[in-house]
């Protein structure tokens, strides 16, 4: 009977040895998520941050007399999308999950920071020309602070602390202006639907057609979406740049620790 395992090439398994295990891929690769066991402080965080942003929506929603119009403001569309990602940050860290996708978490972290640049540079400030300060009541002034403060704010220092640099993709920053760029059209069509004169019409003064008309309304979105996704390059060339703020966990070697916390 003959033998039908063929003979080893001792050359080509020498050779097989010293390839190396895993081939280098492009450099625009996201890293894949892994788990790399529970991390409880992490995850306080986040459901802290998330209990933030469900608090000052809460305070919103006892505040105001029209749910249909608050609910149609970036703001509270935002930080309910922050809310959620946090949250699941926290179990999947709090339960040593794999770490959830930096475009997910990339996208809430930048229409968290548009909510809070907006208001603080162009909705609270007189000079920008779209202002809309007014009186607020005490539990009004609550909720925008947290709402454009405080979530931010934390969603800022999760990224700078809990997580690792280097997750974030250039192409991903045209891809997450996807939502802000709907927006428009939403704004539009709702304010159309009510009668003029409605109060809240239109969310924003430089999405009032009433005063810019549809052209002026044109003008603003370009400007506005060449600004997000300026913002949203500098978040990426930021997350590239940042040093690592803390080493890899014992035991593992760095290359199996490119995932972020923040997606945990």
């Amino acid at each position: 009977m003959h033998d039908q395992t063929p003979p080893t090439n001792s050359a080509a398994a020498v050779a097989a040895s010293a390839e190396p295990a895993v081939r280098p891929g492009p450099t625009d690769a996201a890293p894949a998520p892994s788990s790399g066991g529970r991390r409880p402080v992490a995850a306080a965080f986040r459901a802290l941050a998330a209990l933030t942003g469900v608090t000052g929506i809460v305070l919103d929603v006892v505040a105001s007399h029209d749910l249909g119009r608050l609910f149609s403001y970036f703001t509270i569309q935002s930080n309910i999308l922050l809310a959620v990602v946090f949250a699941w940050s926290a179990h999947r860290a709090w339960t040593g999950r794999p770490a959830l996708s930096p475009r997910i978490t990339g996208a809430a972290l930048l229409y968290i920071c548009i909510t809070g640049l907006v208001f603080h540079f162009i909705l609270s400030n007189d000079a920008s020309g779209f202002s809309m300060t007014s009186h607020r009541t005490p539990l009004e002034t609550a909720a925008s602070q947290l709402l454009h403060t405080a979530t931010p704010l934390a969603a800022v220092l999760d990224w700078l602390v809990l997580t690792a640099p280097g997750a974030f993709l250039y192409r991903c920053a045209w891809q997450w202006l996807t939502y802000p760029i709907l927006y428009l059209p939403f704004a539009l069509i709702r304010g159309a639907l009510l009668a003029p004169g409605t109060d809240g019409r239109y969310p924003y003064p430089f999405l009032d057609v009433d005063l810019h008309g549809y052209a002026g309304i044109a003008t603003n979105a370009v400007v506005f979406a060449l600004a997000f996704y300026v913002l949203a390059l500098t978040l990426v060339l930021l997350d590239r740049l940042r040093p690592r703020l803390r080493g890899p966990r014992n035991g593992t070697p760095p290359a199996a620790h490119q995932t972020t916390d923040l997606r945990a």
